[in-house]
């Protein structure tokens, strides 16, 4: 089942997370979060100007609030719908990155670097926890930013 929050202009506009804290707390409280895995899409209704060319992820204020988010809940990816390109949406919201006509969107290489392997790091201690296996959801998020992840990298962060 399809998740949606809906965020816009008010709430992004006052860095109020309140969307995202009526469906996530909820999903917390009941400890049903791990039940809910990539079930999790965004419907932004940010109105701009008729002229106003830019993508969402281009918008300082849009931005802002994902960052403002992803401080909060930084395993949220977990619960992001990646089939639907939710995950590449997210990390557009968080990474520097440029539009390009002929080849999309082209990320900023260090900065989609150290922004995956912090989510990496977060989300491996974070599915332990939940006693979630790790290495197979890793490894696909990876994939969606255009990496590999070797078995090795798993076993030398397992350890320690």
């Amino acid at each position: 089942m399809t998740i949606t929050i809906t965020i816009n202009n008010d709430s992004i506009n006052n860095l109020d997370l309140s969307p995202a804290f009526t469906i996530i707390e909820p999903l917390l409280q009941e400890k049903s979060i791990t039940s809910q895995e990539q079930q999790l899409r965004f419907e932004i209704n940010y109105a701009q100007e008729a002229n106003d060319p830019r993508e969402f992820s281009e918008i300082p204020e849009v931005r802002l609030w994902f960052v403002r988010l992803d401080a909060k809940y930084p395993w949220l990816p977990f619960l992001l719908d990646w089939k639907a390109g939710e995950f590449a949406r997210y990390s557009a919201m968080l990474v520097p990155h440029q539009f390009s006509s002929k080849e999309g969107i082209q990320y900023n290489p260090e900065a989609l670097e150290i922004f995956l392997m912090h989510k990496i790091f977060i989300l491996s201690d974070w599915l332990k926890q939940q006693n979630i296996p790790t290495q197979f959801r890793l490894k696909s998020l990876a994939q969606i930013l255009g990496y590999e992840l070797e078995d090795g990298f798993f076993e030398m962060i397992e350890t320690r």
